[in-house]
């Protein structure tokens, strides 16, 4: 049984101290994973309190199939549902319209982080002499084959295959530099 879960029996025994521990320790994480949902940080404050509310006024049963962590976040989960679907009412806006705004913003987040990481890859390029340069452009950018790179740049395919492998590892290298973290190049 970890913490939450014994903090949460000793408040169904009677014990208050054993609330004020599950609302220091999880308040917090459950704000930003509701706001997460909502995506405001007011209204996600409001539903990690009616979260702690339903706990003190309905006592649900924790079953330890899961942490205590898990079990708190879906109740808060569906509070935050609820709150969309009585919100979605009042906007005349279905849920799934709500929904799918919610996956685009994440999409756009998305979109973001790969824009950043492209400026940070062509700052990076502009760095390396221009032979790896413009092998890794053709390759890359371009989408050229080895083969057809190495026409372009008149290579043979064994001047190709080390020219690329240097050229990977010096732009690893100014990457590295930049502290960027990169998931294969």
């Amino acid at each position: 049984m970890d913490n939450g879960a014994s903090s949460y029996r000793r408040f169904l025994d009677g014990d208050d101290k054993g609330l004020a521990e599950i609302v220091r320790d999880y308040s917090d994480g459950l704000t930003l994973y509701l706001n997460g949902i909502v995506n405001n940080i007011s209204v996600a404050e409001e539903l990690m309190e009616e979260t702690f509310f339903k706990i003190i006024t309905r006592k649900p049963r924790f079953k330890a199939k899961y942490s205590f962590k898990t079990w708190l976040y879906t109740i808060g989960r569906n509070v935050a549902i609820d709150y969309i679907r009585h919100n979605s009412k009042r906007l005349n806006t279905p849920f799934d319209d709500i929904e799918n705004t919610l996956q685009d913003e994440y999409d756009l987040e998305k979109l973001y982080i790969i824009e950043e990481r492209r400026i940070i890859v062509h700052r990076a390029l502009k760095k390396l002499n221009a032979e790896y340069r413009q092998v890794l452009w053709l390759l890359y950018f371009e989408g050229l084959s080895n083969a057809e790179t190495a026409i372009v740049m008149k290579k043979n395919a064994r001047q190709m295959k080390n020219l690329v492998y240097r050229a990977k590892n010096a732009l690893k290298s100014e990457l590295n530099k930049e502290g960027f973290v990169y998931e294969e190049l």
